[in-house]
């Protein structure tokens, strides 16, 4: 089988691709990225080491796949994963909409002409924020949780947010521009007769993210911390009691090798998949893991709210478990103290990701 991944050089990409690899003898991988990522080319000499071509293109330009390989299946690993794009003065509204929803279309062009099917890795982020935003909360250690025996909206229980549960803006530009991905990659493929998977992913974490506070927060703050670099508490009451779930990207290859071995119409064609509620953590919690781990570093604390943040966010996997025997095998433990090591082995590692 012959794969293309897109995103391939940044940390989600190249950790699928290694893995894939290393799972499944007599894939052939080909990847694509534009390198704007800092710290993104460094995966490159690796991946070509392991027999795979990286081409520098850029999915936002429809030239660039017309000297790609045809592929069998088309893996989209390539956004920019930032809720606050297109409004923190780094990255413009429209180019924003160009890579995330343009760049699809292109993907999605290519597909049609060579009969690929796709797999989106789309994000929790498409869910209505002021539902989740309004969820009443219970201070429970150190963590956020909606308040027990509280009604909660549809699509809502102690395991998480559910696929049932609502989509209605506002979600943020970003996660507009994955949903609208969505929506489209589902009529091309029924139109155009091919299939189409979209996993919706909580945070995805592991060593080698690139430590950003709104792209990869749990790499982010152990190296900052490690670093004693200045950290901060950003909303809500300020005391870090928001809370995320937590994924290994390798936990994903399983599915996506059944989902390219499987096109069955019967299967739901959108899932969650995310370390779901056993692997989640608030950014006090997670506070007080590297105190343990590295020494005690102080935490600076500001109440002010910003746009689309939300208390709690965790993904509820049961549609997933139930369709295709899903469920993450790398605890969170073991995804912290891997995130760790690569951070003591690397001293420059929040320079190279901001650079």
């Amino acid at each position: 089988m012959k794969i293309l991944i897109t995103g391939s050089c940044g940390f989600v990409g190249s950790t699928l691709t290694r893995t894939l690899l290393e799972s499944t003898p007599g894939l052939q991988i080909f990847g694509v990225d534009n390198f704007i990522r800092p710290g993104s080319e460094l995966n490159r000499p690796e991946l070509a080491a392991l027999g795979v071509k990286v081409f520098h293109a850029d999915v936002r330009s429809a030239t660039d796949f017309e000297t790609l390989p045809a592929v069998d299946f088309v893996i989209d690993a390539a956004a920019n994963p930032s809720v606050l794009a297109g409004m923190d003065g780094k990255t413009s509204s429209r180019q924003l909409l160009e890579h995330n929803l343009w760049g699809t279309i292109n993907i999605l062009e290519y597909c049609k002409t060579h009969r690929a099917g796709l797999i989106l890795l789309s994000t929790s982020r498409v869910y209505s924020v002021p539902p989740l935003a309004g969820l009443p909360m219970e201070v429970h250690q150190k963590t956020f949780r909606p308040k027990q025996n509280e009604k909660l909206p549809e699509g809502i229980s102690a395991e998480g947010v559910s696929e049932k549960f609502s989509t209605t803006p506002p979600i943020s530009l970003y996660g507009s521009s994955k949903l609208a991905s969505e929506v489209v990659a589902l009529e091309y493929g029924a139109t155009f007769n091919f299939p189409v998977w979209i996993n919706r992913c909580g945070v995805l974490a592991g060593a080698g993210q690139f430590g950003k506070a709104d792209q990869g927060i749990f790499s982010f703050w152990l190296n900052s911390h490690l670093r004693k670099r200045p950290l901060k508490y950003i909303g809500f009451d300020g005391g870090g009691h928001q809370v995320r779930d937590c994924l290994h990207p390798r936990d994903l290859v399983p599915v996506l090798l059944a989902q390219m071995s499987n096109a069955d119409n019967g299967k739901p064609r959108i899932a969650n998949f995310s370390g779901g509620a056993k692997n989640s953590m608030s950014l006090a919690q997670l506070t007080d893991w590297c105190d343990a781990r590295f020494g005690k570093h102080p935490v600076a604390s500001e109440a002010t709210p910003r746009p689309f943040d939300i208390p709690w966010m965790v993904l509820d996997s049961t549609l997933a478990e139930k369709t295709w025997n899903w469920s993450p095998k790398i605890l969170l433990p073991q995804v912290l103290d891997e995130i760790a090591k690569h951070a003591e082995q690397n001293p420059n590692w929040l320079d190279i990701s901001n650079s």
